[in-house]
């Protein structure tokens, strides 16, 4: 390991981030000095992935220098005002806020999904506390072996349910391929073994005519004028096939794209233009022609797919982009970041780009939320109060969503006993809180508990209270829980209790 080994990947960094990064390198390794990890490797190897990671992505120079200090206060190696004093604000910031996330946990609760993917948002503050914990995140997986089989399992269905979908909302689908096909064997290992054997058996025997394709292709468009197009392989992650193929009902030959053509050309005109070449000398598959580049997913992605028959009885997808586009749709948000030109902090542009990822979250940014956490005046970055969400809504069903209710503005996290999360609008009370758990606790409610004193039920809950709910059999809804309830669900069953027409 070598701070050269991170600052060799960084994007045209100055004298300035290099000294940063090379300054919280060496920190880091003097902190976690003697520690080792449960592989048995030092520990500062962790911490030095994560960075690296960062760098890869092309992350500025706070962000690297966050990623190698973010265990450093949560491990008690060192102090905030160490890290202020040394680092400044903005690291600072970024450490602290990796630290709080690292509190939170996931324990399993299906019905509890949507909200901690929530609370994980709301908590970040910033776009790239997020960042700098799924690559810390990522590097936890691919030494997952180490940790015992117990942890094994949680810390891969946290990681499947909670950090992948973050990932792939944030349209950094490299990182979050990638951290469903780490989760993938530790839940599913059966399925993870029947899937693995179908890919390596469909790409023994597709490769070779793919091969023979892509290079026809190549010539094909080099004889229409492309001569500068790139072609290459994509194949699809082992977790997204298992789950095509479960949905095609087990037939994997009704799935194309195992294995997918991708072609770059400069601009959008020549993405046309290719699209056109291909469908003139082979016949596309009906009904699976998409036109993402003028109608782009709602996380940004833009690309032209068609399905076509090679001529040798084999059909292929392919997919036809901009070097920007692919870079978009491998690191989504994140290729979008700050970057430093000319000692001057600005936004990367995106050239022709439509419906680019920023002023798609920025579209949703609660306006009363103060996001200028980043010091010397940077560009803030914003993201959406859906962007946890898993569920799929088009932009303007979306936009329906976020007019109904401003989700930052009016909702609170608070907590069962064990830690399950659960999110209610502001001034919700305990019976709130009970119909929220299950109809039946909240019909039965007498009593409750928060923060493990005992309060009315009338009292509003705070974001971050820990609940309790003390149930009698005898116990029934009063009509004056209506005054002191906030959701529907509780109006609803309360009214229900006495014969009321909802």
């Amino acid at each position: 390991m070598n701070v050269r080994d991170i600052t060799t990947q960084m994007e045209s960094p100055s004298k300035e981030d290099l000294a940063l990064v090379e300054k919280a390198y060496n920190f880091a390794e003097k902190a976690h000095s003697g520690v080792l990890r449960k592989s048995g490797e030092p520990y500062f190897t962790h911490v030095f992935e994560t960075a690296k990671i960062l760098a890869e992505f092309k992350m500025g120079a706070e962000m690297i220098a966050a990623g190698l200090l973010h265990d450093s206060i949560e491990d008690g190696v060192a102090t905030e005002k160490e890290i202020k004093t040394e680092f400044g604000d903005e690291v600072l910031f970024l450490v602290n806020g990796v630290t709080k996330l690292g509190k939170i946990k996931y324990r399993g609760a299906e019905r509890y999904i949507g909200s901690l993917q929530k609370l994980f948002v709301a908590s970040a503050q910033d776009i790239r506390v997020i960042i700098i914990k799924l690559a810390d995140r990522l590097h936890n997986m691919r030494t997952l072996e180490f940790v015992r089989p117990d942890k094994q399992k949680r810390i891969a269905l946290e990681t499947l349910e909670i950090f992948s979908p973050l990932a792939y909302r944030l349209s950094i689908r490299k990182l979050s391929r990638e951290l469903e096909d780490l989760s993938f064997p530790y839940i599913f290992p059966k399925e993870y073994d029947e899937a693995k054997e179908l890919l390596k058996l469909k790409k023994n025997e597709t490769l070779p005519k793919l091969e023979k394709f892509m290079r026809s292709l190549k010539k094909t468009l080099a004889e229409e004028g492309l001569t500068d197009a790139k072609t290459d392989f994509r194949q699809k992650g082992i977790y997204s096939l298992s789950k095509k193929i479960n949905k095609k009902g087990g037939d994997i030959e009704k799935i194309y794209d195992i294995l997918a053509i991708r072609i770059q050309v400069k601009d959008v005109s020549d993405c046309y233009k290719a699209f056109g070449i291909v469908h003139g000398k082979y016949r596309p598959l009906p009904g699976r022609i998409k036109d993402y580049i003028a109608f782009p997913k709602p996380n940004g992605y833009q690309s032209l797919h068609t399905t076509v028959f090679t001529g040798d009885g084999a059909i292929v997808e392919i997919q036809i982009r901009t070097p920007e586009m692919h870079q978009n749709a491998e690191y989504g948000i994140a290729s979008h970041l700050i970057y430093k030109e000319n000692g001057k902090v600005k936004r990367k542009e995106n050239g022709n780009h439509k419906n680019n990822d920023i002023n798609w979250f920025e579209q949703f940014l609660p306006r009363s939320l103060n996001f200028s956490k980043n010091a010397g005046g940077k560009d803030n970055q914003t993201w959406i109060k859906e962007l946890a969400e898993t569920h799929k809504l088009t932009a303007k069903e979306e936009m329906m969503e976020e007019l109904k209710t401003d989700f930052f503005e009016q909702r609170i996290f608070t907590f069962t006993p064990k830690g399950d999360v659960v999110d209610l609008p502001i001034g919700s009370s305990p019976i709130d809180f009970a119909y929220a758990i299950h109809s039946d606790v909240g019909n039965h409610i007498s009593s409750s508990k928060v923060n493990n004193k005992m309060v009315s039920l009338e009292t509003p809950l705070k974001n971050g209270d820990v609940v309790e709910i003390i149930t009698k059999k005898n116990a029934k809804p009063n009509r004056k829980w209506l005054d002191y309830t906030k959701t529907t669900m509780a109006k609803k069953h309360i009214r229900n209790a006495f014969g009321e027409k909802v």
